[in-house]
């Protein structure tokens, strides 16, 4: 087994790996609920990794993940058309929240909306009290514990959408600092070459 099967050798190994687990502009082109703008989102620049587009679609995958928990490819794909954001990553990213792992963010949002609105049972009144000792306590409580995640949610999608914009842009600065480095040092080398052949 060679090494390259694992690690590519090329410059672009992280956006190869990318574009092989993104959807396609041919599938997501031919989708029922994309094809009335497909059109827009199929130009060429949406599609591009730049230090632009890669951060913003980092952001709005992330914030259409936890906003919605269903259909959030399509969402991502709706808001990467005005601000320009990269189509296929917006996308990739939304898959942060997917059936394995939507136990663990709808429990984490549930305690992140609970703190952020510090609920407490002393403060909801007599009246509540009363409600909530009869028959219909299970649905008083079903929509708290609604009314609590969804606030979490809001919370983790405005919060992991500027994280994942920060942390994205200083990889890619990184990324492409190192990059930079390595041409200049092929560019020494080739000139100490030629100077030591004169």
């Amino acid at each position: 087994m060679k090494f390259g099967q694992f690690f590519p050798t090329s410059k672009t190994w992280a956006a190869d790996m990318f574009r092989k687990y993104m959807p396609k502009r041919e599938e997501m082109a031919r989708n029922k609920y994309l094809r009335p703008i497909a059109h827009r989102f199929l130009t060429p620049e949406l599609w591009r990794f730049t230090r632009r587009s890669v951060p913003r679609g980092v952001a709005l995958g992330l914030f259409s993940a936890f906003i919605i928990p269903v259909g959030q490819i399509f969402l991502a794909a709706f808001l990467a058309l005005p601000s320009r954001a990269n189509v296929p990553l917006a996308a990739l990213v939304t898959f942060v929240t997917n059936p394995f792992t939507i136990p663990f963010w709808a429990v984490l949002a549930n305690r992140v909306g609970a703190f952020m609105l510090r609920i407490d049972k002393a403060t909801t009144g007599v009246a509540s009290e009363q409600l909530e000792s009869g028959d219909w306590q299970w649905v008083i409580d079903a929509f708290q514990v609604a009314g609590v995640t969804v606030v979490g949610f809001l919370v983790l999608a405005i919060v992991s959408s500027a994280a994942g914009y920060l942390l994205s842009s200083a990889i890619w600065r990184i990324l492409v600092s190192r990059r930079r480095a390595k041409r200049l040092k092929r560019m020494e080398a080739r000139l100490d070459q030629r100077l030591n052949a004169n």
